[in-house]
């Protein structure tokens, strides 16, 4: 899959880099993501008004460590694909436009809902296999 799902372990929750930075050392990360993307998402490579700087972490799923392994520029609806967990909550809130998201999943992948709904059921078991466990955090050049 060309954009896939990725949900961090619940007892990894906020252990993100963003937040461990200064909104000045966070603005140049992002800054300098959205440039080595050309200011496009680097998965469905749509121009966008607004683009998030998300973090790609690698499990060790034997080990329990994530490390940071570099950034991505994603569009809005690629960034909920990814979190679609959150995309969840924010639907049911009435925030999100949860089809919308799906939508683009399908569209981005070629592929059918039931393939989304295969892919998503996949990501929740990994998930929840994942929660299980503490996992030690590995910022790379970042780590402090």
């Amino acid at each position: 899959m060309k954009l896939a799902i990725e949900l961090v372990p619940s007892t990894s929750w906020y252990n993100n880099l963003r937040s461990l930075m200064s909104k000045t050392e966070w603005d140049k990360v992002r800054k300098e993501t959205y440039a080595k993307y050309e200011h496009k998402c680097g998965i469905c490579k749509k121009n966008s008004h607004q683009f998030h700087c998300h973090e790609i972490w690698k499990y060790d799923d034997h080990n329990y460590k994530q490390k940071l392994v570099g950034f991505i520029s994603l569009c809005t609806l690629c960034h909920h694909v990814k979190h679609i967990g959150l995309a969840g909550i924010l639907a049911a809130k009435g925030k999100l436009d949860y089809e919308k998201v799906v939508d683009h999943f399908i569209e981005v992948n070629k592929c059918l809902r039931c393939d989304f709904e295969k892919h998503k059921k996949q990501a929740f078991v990994l998930w929840k296999k994942r929660s299980k466990h503490k996992w030690e955090v590995d910022a790379g050049k970042y780590s402090l």
